[in-house]
């Protein structure tokens, strides 16, 4: 029997259990990683210390990374409320997540291994047209090196592998298990690190099989390097979809990338994105990270609260919207037209009047016409006036992002979170109103329309009392709109009168009925 079927009435609080712990987290700069240091230390103060692994990038030290990191606007909410507990409860630990022994001292690996309790292994690389040799480095080989290191702490009481809903798209029902694997991990990781780039590139594409890219290929097999180690390490994976903007912590709306339906709404506000390629009635699979947190805390607690058996498995939790509350993409996209003309971007290009085809050739079409056209014309006149052209390039970026998106734009997926569901149901009362969660009573309109303005915010670094001038901008485009239409249309009407080919084209028609 799992874990979770288990009552215990002795279980402590969420806050009572994490009160003392050390925890280790991986990818602890990126988006999950600081949502889920901020809420860790806001509503679970009384841990001990948070190590976060942190490598040096772009010549920046992991020190000055941490402090970047406590600079970001997600903590702002803990500066304003909790100074100082930042400052006296996070450390650096410098090391690398795709090196081998995780690029830690062995001074750090002694800390880790006699203080930790908690690991989140939250780090990997989410891109989808890495190299496999670049993907198995961060998503496979840096889950085999948290593994090793897990076997060796002292204390452990649970380890929270972050994978993905998305591991297993060559089915359309995907179930809470681990399913077979496509490879073995360890022969991946061989031949990987033995043949060169170019050899592997040509093999790639028969070595993925029937999984789109290597991704999701290398998420996949990490699940399995977890899952051997059932029954002897307590381990929980967590797999999200798409991790977007959060309903209300640490900020309503908090965002720093262009994932989902918010990369489409900046991008469509801007003027720049008039048409997406996709099935208008697909089911939007979206989790917003507030959620997806509050989801990787609970399931924490819950299996580091319990001892440790040979016969545990590794209970594994979708952290979707499935059977909650749903959307489909054309909701997303009318929804989005209805939001933007209230919260309008600064300087838009056009209005944003796209719409969403699953027809190659209409979307080709609109890409030319809607996309490319007014995209050489504007950089014309960047050229004309010495400026630095971009939209062509720019263009050009979120076409082949498109493209690549295709294969997740164009199929459905049911993931089912039955799991997901009972574990909420394990949180006590005095822990509800900090750590439950649920989309079914979530105001979809009300909470995209949010995310729109903290996209202006945090991503645009636009200013909201710049709203007035926005508004009356997009009224000029709105006009402007209308009378490039009808100039247009009006330019077509009269090069087929002046052709006759209104008469023409009748003339034929009636002497073809005839002929019949």
């Amino acid at each position: 029997m799992g874990f979770l079927e288990e009552q215990d009435g002795d279980r402590p609080s969420i806050k009572d259990y994490y009160r003392g712990k050390t925890i280790f987290i991986t990818g602890g700069s990126g988006f999950m990683g600081k949502v889920l240091i901020e809420k860790l230390l806001y509503s679970c103060t009384d841990l001990d210390r948070i190590y976060v692994l942190l490598r040096s990038k772009k010549g920046v030290k992991p020190e000055d990374r941490l402090a970047a990191l406590y600079a970001s606007e997600c903590f702002t909410r803990l500066r304003r409320d909790k100074p100082g507990v930042f400052e006296s409860k996070v450390f650096f630990i410098a090391g690398d997540c795709s090196a081998i022994g995780l690029g830690m001292s062995e001074e750090d690996r002694t800390l880790i291994v006699n203080k930790t309790n908690i690991i989140f292994h939250v780090a990997a690389s989410v891109r989808f047209d890495d190299s496999l040799k670049v993907a198995a480095r961060l998503n496979l080989r840096g889950t085999k090196e948290v593994v090793e290191l897990a076997k060796e702490i002292r204390n452990l009481e649970v380890l929270v592998h972050v994978s993905t809903s998305y591991a297993n798209t060559n089915r359309d029902r995907i179930d809470e298990v681990v399913y077979p694997a496509h490879a073995d991990w360890r022969d991946t990781l061989e031949v990987c690190e033995n043949l060169d780039e170019n050899t592997l590139k040509c093999l790639t594409p028969k070595y993925l099989g029937e999984l789109p890219n290597t991704y999701v290929f290398t998420k996949q097999l990490a699940e399995h390097v977890v899952y051997e180690e059932r029954g002897k390490l307590p381990i929980i994976i967590m797999r999200p979809s798409i991790v977007i903007s959060s309903i209300q912590e640490p900020v309503p709306g908090w965002i720093e990338n262009l994932n989902g339906p918010v990369g489409i709404l900046i991008a469509s506000g801007k003027g720049i994105l008039r048409s997406v390629y996709s099935d208008p009635d697909l089911v939007a699979d979206y989790m917003p990270v507030d959620v997806a947190i509050k989801m990787f805390i609970v399931g924490s607690w819950l299996r580091g609260s319990k001892k440790l058996e040979p016969t545990d498995d590794v209970e594994v939790y979708h952290c979707s919207t499935s059977h909650m509350k749903t959307m489909t993409i054309g909701e997303i996209i009318e929804h989005g037209k209805e939001i933007l003309k209230e919260v309008p971007l600064d300087n838009m290009l056009w209005i944003s009047d796209g719409g969403v085809t699953k027809s190659r050739l209409e979307y080709n079409l609109k890409v030319l016409i809607l996309h490319l056209l007014p995209a050489i014309l504007v950089d014309i006149i960047l050229r004309i006036v010495g400026k630095q052209p971009m939209l062509v390039k720019l263009q050009r970026r979120i076409y082949v992002a498109n493209i690549a998106l295709n294969y997740y734009l164009t199929q459905q997926w049911t993931f089912l979170n039955k799991n997901i569901l009972a574990l909420r149901d394990t949180i006590k009362l005095e822990d509800k109103g900090e750590f439950y969660y649920e989309m079914e009573t979530v105001d979809r309109l009300k909470y995209f329309k949010t995310s729109c303005m903290a996209g202006k915010v945090f991503i645009l670094k636009e200013k909201l009392e710049d709203l007035p001038k926005a508004r009356a901008h997009y009224e000029r485009m709105v006009i402007l709109d209308k009378a490039v239409k009808v100039i247009a249309y009006g330019l077509v009407a009269w090069y087929i009168y002046s052709r006759d080919i209104l008469f023409s084209a009748v003339t034929w028609l009636y002497n073809f009925l005839v002929g019949l």
